[in-house]
């Protein structure tokens, strides 16, 4: 394309062109009007005169015109190129600015290719954080455009769905296959430019759907937007709060009812006969203490999981733990014609709140006595290295179906229910373990075969002190 320059140039030495040519008809036509009484030597002279001084003329108007044009036409020049390269979206060209001559078009130019360039890194940096802000919400969101097709995704919603940004992106909500509710919402959306929420499953999870019309400043119907949020632990957090007040309500009931059934019947007149009377009040001393019991491990659940819950770790000897454990269950042991085997050395020692370890070996030792047939062997053994120590336990008990293992630490779950409430079991002893261990920093793990044994293995890591 040719600048200002050029095109200002061909224009003036036109002009001059036509201007001199018309001089010279003129001056033609004025000689050959004249009288005869210049000879023609002397206008023989006067045109060698004219053809000489007006190619002269020529020339130094068109040298200085140039000059002049070139001037003033520069500076246009380079401010069209600035805008050209602004127009492509260099917003980083600008142009020179000579500061002996005061050019405004070029110091506007220039001010407004710096306030593209702001604009552009300001919208960069706004993109960018929309994009970081979508991708890091931690929930699926789809966006459809007022035609009903997807021109937003997030990687959320891809893994929860299983789709692909490429394979979405443009289609309709009726052509990508989702859900039958997920449909029906955002068709109800679309035509009733409402927000809508439902909750539907997805495989095992559960997912609350929200869609809501996307509406701009003015007014204008811009599409819709449907929000993901993966529910499943608050579905699962509102099943086990159920289960555990259907369970201690069931649990609470059992001791309840027979205490208050048996001291019934003994107002009713059978209080008169003395051996009925000492075998009720036993019976409900047993539901009493029973009763007690579950109150109590009740308490101490609590306590545990409440978020001021404090250990008091020292430095413990292993084999004073497990002897003391030992002689809480002696009891239990004698009872069923049991013992514990398993040396530990009195050198071992472990870093812990000592009346809390305390407490998980008896709660293990019960559940295993309990579980296991009479005149069994119970096996303790234990292994200390610089990552901490480990206390495994052994019996040969009635074992536990590898189906049943994931929910054995479970509060009021037990493998056998009947054998459980016997020996006077409340279903939260293994509980209470999982969270002391837990609240050591350790790990507790559970290996079992039926009618074979169970092995609980505990670790508890080395701490600050």
């Amino acid at each position: 394309m040719k600048s200002l320059y050029s095109r200002l140039s061909i224009a003036f030495a036109t002009i001059l062109v036509i201007l001199l040519a018309g001089l010279g008809i003129v001056l033609g036509q004025f000689f050959h009007l004249i009288d005869n009484e210049i000879t023609k030597q002397v206008q023989l002279k006067f045109y060698y005169y004219l053809l000489f001084i007006l190619p002269l003329s020529f020339l130094l108007t068109l040298f200085i015109g140039m000059r002049v044009i070139r001037q003033y036409t520069k500076s246009i020049d380079q401010v069209t190129h600035t805008a050209q390269m602004i127009s492509k979206g260099d917003n980083l060209a600008r142009t020179p600015i000579d500061d002996r001559h005061s050019n405004e078009l070029a110091i506007a130019v220039n001010q407004i290719a710096r306030n593209l360039q702001e604009k552009s890194i300001l919208r960069a940096m706004e993109k960018e954080r929309l994009k970081t802000l979508i991708e890091s919400m931690g929930s699926g969101l789809l966006m459809f455009g007022r035609e009903g097709s997807v021109n937003l995704v997030n990687g959320v919603f891809e893994k929860t769905f299983g789709y692909k940004r490429d394979e979405l992106v443009g289609k309709t909500f009726k052509e990508i296959g989702l859900p039958n509710g997920i449909e029906r919402l955002i068709e109800d959306v679309f035509l009733t430019e409402h927000v809508h929420e439902c909750q539907i499953r997805i495989r095992q999870s559960y997912v609350s759907v929200y869609g809501a019309p996307v509406i701009g400043r003015h007014g204008n119907w811009l599409g819709i937007i449907v929000v993901f949020h993966d529910i499943t632990k608050l579905i699962r957090l509102e099943e086990v709060r159920k289960d555990f007040v259907a369970n201690v309500s069931h649990e609470l009931r059992t001791p309840i009812t027979s205490i208050k059934g048996f001291s019934e019947t003994l107002l009713d007149g059978a209080m008169e006969d003395p051996q009925i009377l000492r075998d009720f009040l036993e019976i409900i001393q047993k539901e009493s203490d029973r009763l007690h019991l579950l109150v109590d491990d009740l308490l101490e659940l609590s306590g545990i999981e409440q978020e001021g819950f404090q250990l008091h770790i020292r430095e413990v000897s292993l084999s004073s733990i497990i002897s003391d454990a030992k002689k809480i269950v002696s009891g239990a042991l004698d009872k069923k014609r049991m013992h514990i085997i398993g040396e530990v050395d009195s050198t071992e020692t472990v870093q812990a709140d000592p009346d809390r370890l305390i407490q998980v070996m008896v709660n293990v030792l019960t559940n295993a006595i309990n579980y296991s047939k009479a005149e069994t062997t119970i096996r303790i053994a234990t292994i200390v290295s610089s990552k901490g120590a480990t206390i495994v336990v052994e019996d040969e008990g009635i074992g536990i179906d590898s189906t049943e293992l994931p929910r054995l630490f479970e509060r009021f779950y037990r493998v056998d229910r009947a054998r459980s409430r016997d020996s006077g079991g409340t279903g939260l002893g293994l509980a209470i373990v999982k969270h002391l261990i837990e609240a050591h920093g350790g790990t507790v793990k559970v290996e079992s075969e039926k009618d074979i044994g169970t092995k609980f293995t505990l670790f508890l890591p080395n701490r600050q002190i």
